[in-house]
């Protein structure tokens, strides 16, 4: 461990990283916004879970800074009357379990079905690679209004909002993971043939232990930087899902959830319903497209100067 620390703080990522101050501010907001959103239940004013906590009465309250706003709720308050800033924070907190839950199913589906093609090769590869292409050449965002659709009406919408975490989660994973298998299966083509693969293969090793012990750790540079954009990707999904009505419902707050409800009073004068959400979306998705961007740059071979 402590081998390995030393490496890494001389490795030429910390050196990139602290080079560039994009990166840096980045990192620092996008670990405040992840510290926030697991704090929720502890840093939050109210419980928008909480029926006692919430009073219709209070509903459309402005932001205090605003005439007739109040020092209670900072941020004013939803049509609900749930106070914005915790709606918020809970909100965020649900969009980053989904956003981080559907990359771990992208991912796990994706290496497996690319690991498989890239190694195995023929039949195998060319049948895996056309469902991965089929699946391609429609809008992610119509696979999965389409996956939500039909999980609709399988259980019924009061059905579908209990279960609307895992099954979301379920319908973005589903509606992405060829972008990861596209990936592994280009980086395992080029792994499969090398001296260390031909050394697994002679002396004995079996197929599977090839693939995930000996290639796999060689292609988890590119999937670190995918899994870092595709975070970004699922939780705009999620928005996009939400505000078209086949997400989170509007009583288990998302900031997609949160943009919908407020969408039909912004021109009424309750603006704040949906520009606060909106500008925390936009600035969680921002930044980890940057650290995206600043991963992809320092991790390609072709980029490193030495």
């Amino acid at each position: 461990m402590n081998r390995s620390w030393q490496r890494f703080k001389k490795s030429y990522l910390l050196y990139s990283f602290k080079q560039d101050w994009v990166a840096i501010a980045s990192f620092i907001v996008l670990v405040s916004l992840i510290l926030i959103s697991i704090t929720a239940p502890f840093i939050a004013p109210y419980n928008p879970y909480d029926p006692l906590s919430i009073d219709i009465m209070n509903s459309e309250i402005p932001p205090a800074w605003i005439e007739e706003g109040t020092k209670a709720f900072i941020f004013g308050t939803d049509i609900q009357g749930r106070d914005l800033l915790s709606t918020m924070i809970y909100g965020l907190r649900l969009s980053v379990i989904i956003g981080i839950g559907a990359v771990f199913l992208q991912a796990f589906l994706g290496i497996s079905v690319g690991l498989t093609a890239g190694y195995i090769g023929g039949k195998v590869d060319a049948v895996l690679m056309r469902m991965a292409d089929i699946q391609l050449s429609f809008p992610y965002l119509m696979v999965a209004i389409f996956i939500s659709a039909i999980f609709q009406v399988v259980f019924g919408i009061g059905r579908f909002e209990e279960l609307a975490v895992p099954l979301l989660v379920v319908i973005i994973g589903l509606a992405e993971w060829p972008v990861y298998a596209r990936t592994v299966r280009a980086s395992v083509m080029g792994e499969k043939n090398k001296e260390y693969v031909e050394a697994a293969r002679v002396i004995g090793l079996s197929r599977k232990i090839i693939m995930v012990r000996h290639i796999l750790p060689n292609t988890m540079t590119s999937v670190l930087v995918i899994s870092t954009i595709q975070v970004a990707n699922a939780v705009m999904s999620e928005a996009a899902l939400s505000f078209l009505g086949l997400g989170m419902p509007v009583t288990k707050p998302s900031l997609g959830s949160l943009i919908k409800s407020g969408f039909e009073y912004i021109f009424s004068g309750s603006w704040w319903i949906t520009f606060f959400p909106g500008i925390v979306l936009i600035v969680f998705v921002l930044v980890i497209n940057l650290l995206g961007d600043w991963l992809r740059d320092v991790l390609n071979p072709k980029l490193y100067k030495g």
